[in-house]
């Protein structure tokens, strides 16, 4: 992961020392330095970082002072001289707050914040298919494509768009494997793809010319997901 961060700072000096730590730390990518917050605010108009290393004490308008009037923020690092702001930067929700002079390893460990902050924000792939194993083949299989599975003892037929695939395997297994917004287990011997149901009939369920039963005590729960706004 790279994390674009901008430094604002009025110190020429400070500035330069932020820079070359930045540039120690290889998932930092810089694309911006501004002498005050009013330069700031004009970069954020069309540059859109991932983090700030934010000054306070700035000419015409303080770092915190910018920093309460954006909308959705960045993560925002705190570089001071002044400890006596750090109580107004939390309450602003900073990441961290450094006090100047910075250690390199003071620097490392709130970057290190910001990127496991980050991190968990990344919204994880969900994956839409999976493999099972017939006829001595993994074969791929899409969420999507399944009607509804059926199961006999230690077997079940998986029942596609396009053909029947017999797996070594019990109801538990295979309900666990697929996701819960999408199937519903209806009875014992049967799991249905809500989206493929066509026709409710008394207690039986029509998914593309299948009937499938629905158990006395699957009723309310499956007629409910299925049919969600009767008129």
């Amino acid at each position: 992961m790279k994390i674009k961060c901008i430094i604002t700072d009025d110190e020429p000096v400070a500035c330069q020392g932020l820079q070359s730590y930045v540039e120690k730390v290889d998932f930092l990518t810089l694309t911006g330095v501004c002498e005050d917050a009013i330069q700031l605010n004009t970069l954020l108009k069309t540059e859109q970082p991932d983090l700030l290393f934010l000054d306070i004490e700035m000419p015409y308008l303080s770092g915190l002072d910018l920093l309460a009037t954006l909308t959705n923020p960045p993560k925002v690092i705190i570089t001071s001289a002044y400890e006596q702001y750090a109580l107004k930067g939390y309450e602003l929700d900073v990441t961290d707050y450094l006090l100047k002079p910075i250690p390199f390893e003071r620097f490392l460990k709130a970057v290190n914040k910001v990127h496991a902050l980050l991190q968990k924000e990344v919204p994880t792939e969900v994956e839409d298919f999976f493999f099972v194993k017939s006829d001595k083949q993994m074969k791929k299989v899409y969420f999507k494509d399944i009607l509804f599975v059926e199961g006999l003892e230690n077997y079940i037929t998986i029942y596609t768009l396009t053909e029947k695939i017999l797996v070594h395997s019990t109801m538990k297994n295979i309900i666990n494997s697929l996701p819960g917004d999408l199937f519903i287990q209806t009875h014992r011997s049967y799991i249905v793809n809500v989206h493929r149901v066509n026709l409710v009939e008394g207690n039986m369920l029509k998914v593309a010319g299948y009937e499938i039963p629905v158990a006395r005590n699957c009723r309310e729960e499956v007629f409910t997901r299925i049919i969600k706004n009767p008129l």
